[in-house]
């Protein structure tokens, strides 16, 4: 009886989130509406399809990203991903005024944001992986290393810029759930669901990853390439979700730390849709309570950051990292 309680405790975890990731997403869209449902469910359907949007890319590529390192308190923002998306902000007011920003308008500056961040990672790991005797702990080791680089020429460029340009560039470098633009959800959804459509042929082989390199290739797998194959996808839900929101750096490992706890079961079918679940949760339902309970306009990547921050802290003491 007991034993078949602990093996129902996924799905049961899995349905308890279902349902409050469907209350968070109603509360959102009705609580405190007033005026034409029409307008207002049009509005504010906008913006929770980007924050699912946003949710999913998080978490599926944090999951996914600490599988192929085999460590837990890893994130993809390690690789420099955050670093370069604030150069480029600071690169492109550096080079083309304090309106590039505006001027250029939210696609292009979106394209550009994933075309280089994209580029940045291809380049990396054809680099690392030309040979197949490179480690992965090499790759996050120059992965961090190219972070702090970009992140020293980035504070350079900024001490030199004109203070009202510096004003401008700094509104941009914070992460925003409540700025999304809706307008970018079309080429994001078509770029998540390509990578996610590539995931998906390959779901069968991320439980036999998490064995570890050696007992993966002598089962058959061929690890390198699905390797390749998951942290190129994973590059691609990282640009996105930071072109679209701006950077974060440890909301991902709030949601895969806490799906992992919740299902007590370390397969990728439960902790993949939990995290998912979980994230989504996190982010319409935190974004409904600032905004319509306490109402006050606070930033709720501060309180998601800070709480991811003590979530890392508590991995690192009780020893997670391996």
């Amino acid at each position: 009886m007991r034993e078949s309680a602990v093996m129902n405790r996924p799905r049961w975890v899995l349905l308890v989130l279902v349902l409050l990731a469907l209350g968070s997403a109603a509360l959102f869209l009705t609580l405190g509406a007033r005026g034409g449902w029409g307008f207002v469910l049009a509005f504010r359907g906008g913006r929770l399809l980007a924050l699912a949007t946003v949710a999913f890319a998080v978490a599926v590529s944090t999951v996914l990203f600490q599988t192929v390192t085999e460590n837990r308190i890893l994130t993809p923002s390690v690789m420099g991903f955050d670093s370069l998306f604030v150069l480029v902000q600071t690169a492109l007011v550096f080079a083309l005024g304090q309106g590039a920003l505006v001027s250029l308008g939210p696609i292009p500056r979106f394209a550009l944001n994933v075309a280089v961040m994209t580029g940045f990672s291809l380049l990396l790991f054809r680099w690392l992986f030309l040979r197949e005797t490179h480690s992965l702990h090499r790759l996050v080791l120059v992965g961090i290393v190219l972070g702090i680089l970009f992140r020293s020429l980035s504070n350079f460029l900024q001490r030199i810029l004109d203070p009202n340009a510096f004003q401008v560039l700094q509104d941009t470098l914070f992460a925003s759930f409540s700025r999304a633009d809706v307008s970018l959800l079309g080429v994001s959804l078509v770029l998540i669901a390509a990578a996610s459509l590539v995931l998906l042929r390959i779901g069968h082989r991320f439980d036999v990853l998490t064995l570890g390199r050696s007992h993966a290739i002598s089962l058959g797998l061929d690890h390198h390439r699905t390797v390749m194959t998951i942290l190129l996808c994973v590059s691609v839900l990282v640009a996105v979700s930071t072109a679209l929101v701006g950077p974060v750096t440890f909301f991902g490992l709030l949601v895969a730390s806490l799906a992992r706890a919740l299902v007590g079961d370390s397969r990728h079918r439960f902790v993949l849709p939990a995290a998912v679940l979980l994230a989504i949760v996190t982010l319409v339902g935190g974004q409904t309570i600032l905004e319509r309970v306490f109402r006050f306009d606070t930033a709720l990547s501060i309180i998601v950051e800070f709480l991811g921050g003590l979530v890392f802290l508590v991995l690192v003491l009780r020893g997670a990292a391996r």
